[in-house]
This record gives C-alpha cells, structure tokens and sequence, in this order.
C-alpha cells in the first residue's frame, strides 16, 4: 500500500515538474520599456504593444539608461529610505530602484520620484500580475527619449478580396484584339461577302448559284424541299 502511494506521490511530482516546464517554454516575451523624456510606459507583450502608460521617473534623472531584468517582487512594500513611503506592487530592478504604485497619482507625466517609476495603483497591479506570471521572460528597458519598437507583422486573412480590392492588385488585361469579321448581305438567294479594309473599295464576290431545281428522276415527282427549297 505504502509503495503504491509511494509511486502515485513520484508520478503526480513529475507530472507537475513537466506542467510547469511546458508552461515555462510557451511562457509570453514581456518587454517593459520606459522613456524618460516622454515619461510613459510601454508594454510589449510578444512584440505587440499592449499597454501603454503614464510614469513619473527620478527628478535627478534616474533611474540609469540601460537593459535590466527584474529582481525580486513586493505586493506590499514601503520605502524605510523616504519615511515609509507607500510602495505597493514594486518591481526591484537595479538595487533600490523599482516600479512600483504610487499614491502621488496627480504628479505622473513629470518628473518627482527620487529615482524609481511610478505608476497609477491600477495599472502597477496589472504590470505586477504580468511580471510575476512571466518573470523569466521579461525585462525592462529604460531610455532618455524613446521606446522599444513592436514588431510589424503581417496578418493573412480567409476573407476573399472584394473586386475593387483585387482591380489595386491585379493589372489590368489588355483589351482582346479581334480580327475584322466580314458581314454577309443575303439578297433572295444569293448571299454577297463585303470585306471592308482601310484606304480599300469593298470587295464583292458572288457566290454560286445552286439549282433548286435538280434533274427529275424519270416517273418519279420531286420532294416538296427539292422542288421549293428549304430554309438554310
């Protein structure tokens, strides 16, 4: 009995170490990037800009230009440094510096925090919630005066294309050419070809007369289509 809870205890272990492999492996890229000058955030998720919002970085300028990974995380934290300032959702990247959630709500978009990024309390939740699911995918870009670029992808659809749409792509045939057709006047039974040609007088053949009436087999009356002619 003991073996067998033994052996279901390894197999449910392995069974949760693959889980959480797989979920490491098909885990999203997070790029959080900070530009100073605009002061805003961009996430990037994948490459694809996903968030975007307003901070207040360091009136001395911090924190430092650079490439970081994000350190160690805290739902709740106050700055012992700053007289216990509130610090809820901080994200520590480079010794003290973090991002983190701010009280001072009505100062993002300039320059007041003595070097950290601060955000609204609402959108420093959601970047918490992001980081601490996608940590080992994530890093955080601080620059002077631009943004890390999103990807350009191309997206396909199943939609067919409209007929406007396909006239933008498709060139346009060149009108079909087609030789002069000659007409055929009838006039009773004889039929006259004019063939027209420029700089040319019309061309008039005469076509052959047939007989409607042929020889009389000897004692025998001719068919009716014989002797008045049929219809062509």
């Amino acid at each position: 009995m003991l073996r067998r809870m033994s052996a279901s205890l390894t197999l449910a272990a392995g069974l949760m170490a693959a889980t959480a492999a797989f979920d490491r492996a098909a885990g999203a890229e997070v790029v959080i990037s900070i530009n100073k000058a605009a002061q805003s955030m961009s996430v990037l998720v994948n490459g694809v800009a996903t968030y975007n919002w307003v901070v207040s970085t360091g009136i001395g300028g911090g924190p430092y230009d650079g490439t970081y990974r994000p350190g160690r995380l805290e739902r709740h934290w106050a700055s012992r440094k700053y007289n216990m300032a509130p610090m809820p959702y901080s994200i520590f990247f480079d010794g003290n510096y973090a991002i983190h959630g701010t009280t001072k709500v009505g100062l993002l978009g300039r320059r007041a925090s003595k070097g950290c990024v601060r955000l609204h309390p609402r959108d420093a939740a959601v970047l918490f919630a992001l980081v601490q699911r996608e940590k080992s995918n994530t890093t955080i870009v601080v620059h002077r005066s631009t943004h890390v670029a999103a990807r350009t992808t191309t997206v396909k659809s199943d939609v067919p294309a409209t007929e406007a749409e396909m006239a933008k792509t498709e060139p346009a045939a060149a009108p079909a050419t087609e030789p002069a057709r000659p007409s055929l006047a009838q006039v009773g039974s004889i039929y006259v070809e004019e063939r027209r040609t420029a700089g040319a007088a019309p061309i008039r053949k005469r076509a052959s007369r047939k007989s409607s009436r042929p020889a009389r087999a000897a004692g025998r009356p001719l068919p009716f289509g014989q002797k008045y002619g049929l219809a062509q």
